[in-house]
């Protein structure tokens, strides 16, 4: 299957993923449902991320979701990855991180933790921080009327070397654009 191909199908799932977020509410105290959706999203939106070359060792080094601070996923975010692929990156996840690991391409950052956000400035890395949180990464999460949204910063994206699809862009509650060139 080629890469259009690929794309063109995740695109689809991206787009029924708000389906999912009938209602944050039916998930109980717990947020089960918040974060089962917050995870699809984490991992649907990957495809529409280009990374620098340097952003990886190898040409078919994973793509690793790092998570920093609490794990609100426990092994959800596991099964939806596993034996996953983005063209030829496997999708690896790795807990318990340090602010500013140059190993991860994307990071999930709690809100208590969502300052460390700009440990990772100027490092090609997706940075997605947790609704309710003081700071803002990359992609921040926004729990709105019970539904999950997104926000993106596509201007500290373009800082941070990273180029959001806008098909991404166009899903997003919000966007903060890149600076015009010069």
């Amino acid at each position: 299957m080629g890469l259009a191909r690929i794309r063109g199908a995740l695109w689809v799932a991206v787009l029924a993923l708000p389906a999912l977020a009938l209602s944050v509410a039916q998930g109980g105290a717990d947020g089960s449902l918040e974060y089962a959706v917050k995870g699809a999203y984490l991992y649907k939106m990957l495809p529409f991320v280009d990374w620098p070359s340097t952003a990886f060792p190898a040409p078919n080094s994973p793509i690793t979701i790092c998570i920093l601070g609490h794990d609100p996923f426990g092994g959800a975010l596991d099964k939806a990855v596993a034996d996953q692929r983005i063209g030829q990156h496997p999708i690896a996840i790795r807990r318990n991180i340090a602010p500013g690991d140059t190993s991860c391409q994307a990071v999930f950052i709690d809100k208590d933790n969502a300052t460390a956000e700009q440990a990772f400035d100027g490092l090609p890395v997706l940075t997605v921080t947790d609704s309710g949180a003081s700071a803002h990464g990359v992609i921040g999460f926004v729990v709105e009327q019970n539904h999950v949204r997104f926000d993106i910063d596509d201007a500290l994206a373009a800082k941070d070397g990273l180029s959001i699809s806008s098909k991404l862009l166009g899903l997003a509650r919000r966007v903060t654009p890149r600076k015009a060139a010069p």
